[in-house]
């Protein structure tokens, strides 16, 4: 796969990564929102909030209720004055997290799918090291050095860290517009980065807010999620004499659709399979 392949696959990588940092998420519980009483109308802005911050909450859950969907991802990246882009469509499971993907980053069509918390790659015409057609990275060993843990990769057992990190007071009902054709209501929400696993490391690179924009049908369930997020590079990885911090902002739009679809995800056989993990942590430590 050489270079150009296993760039792009950095680049998937960090679409996966930003993407499902609120992906699954939602104990559909809610907090309460505070109230001062002051008057009748700061009384139903608040129930308003308290309602649309619940809705919100339990969007993961009932999304998580179809099993399965249709997946579109859209990934911007942009650093040091350039922009890259990849796209992606194909299924996904979403109580497993499993998924078949096409990608497309860098002009180059990369097969895609996740399992297990594995992620492997094939770019068509290209060969991996060791002339294998596939190359795998394990998701859950990247999150585990990041400090993001493993709950950080389609867990659906740890759902419940992300659904209290949604802010009681930043939950904005902006209106309702159609997606995919469908009726939905948008919100904008903010994260608090401290609330998550791994909070305090990614608090420093992400500041203490994460900006997020989502999109409910009438069953509640998300069509679309929106993060926008700006990563501060660590002062190791500054260029020496830098007059200013480095930074990567990251845009990614996910939507989904045709609930209940089915995934058939599985595995390349081990002798198509070269292992990159390493090389990726490696080049991530390098950064940090």
């Amino acid at each position: 796969m050489g270079h150009r392949g296993t760039k792009a696959a950095a680049i998937v990588v960090a679409a996966v990564m930003g993407s499902v940092v609120l992906s699954g998420c939602g104990d559909g519980s809610g907090s309460k929102a505070e109230e001062d009483g002051t008057s009748p109308s700061a009384s139903r802005s608040a129930d308003a909030q308290e309602q649309g911050t619940t809705e919100v909450r339990a969007a993961y859950d009932k999304t998580a209720e179809a099993e399965s969907a249709r997946m579109t991802i859209k990934v911007n990246l942009a650093a040091e004055g350039k922009t890259i882009t990849s796209e992606g469509k194909g299924v996904l499971d979403l109580a497993e997290g499993d998924s078949v993907m096409t990608t497309t980053a860098q002009d180059e069509t990369i097969e895609q799918r996740v399992v297990d918390q594995v992620l492997y790659q094939k770019i068509p015409g290209q060969k991996a090291p060791g002339g294998k057609p596939w190359i795998k990275i394990d998701l859950e060993k990247v999150a585990a050095q990041q400090g993001l843990g493993n709950q950080q990769i389609g867990d659906p057992a740890q759902t419940a860290a992300y659904a209290k990190a949604i802010t009681d007071k930043d939950v904005t009902k902006v209106g309702t517009e159609k997606v995919g054709g469908v009726d939905t209501t948008h919100y904008k929400v903010s994260v608090d980065v401290s609330k998550l696993p791994g909070g305090d490391r990614m608090s420093k690179q992400l500041g203490p807010t994460l900006p997020m924009q989502v999109w409910l049908d009438d069953e509640g369930r998300l069509r679309r999620q929106q993060i926008d997020m700006t990563v501060k590079a660590p002062a190791s990885a500054q260029p020496e004499g830098s007059a200013s911090p480095q930074q990567l902002k990251m845009n990614t739009v996910m939507e989904f659709s045709d609930f209940g679809t089915e995934v058939d995800a599985e595995a390349p056989s081990a002798g198509q399979v070269t292992d990159m993990t390493d090389e990726t942590l490696q080049g991530s430590r390098q950064q940090s």
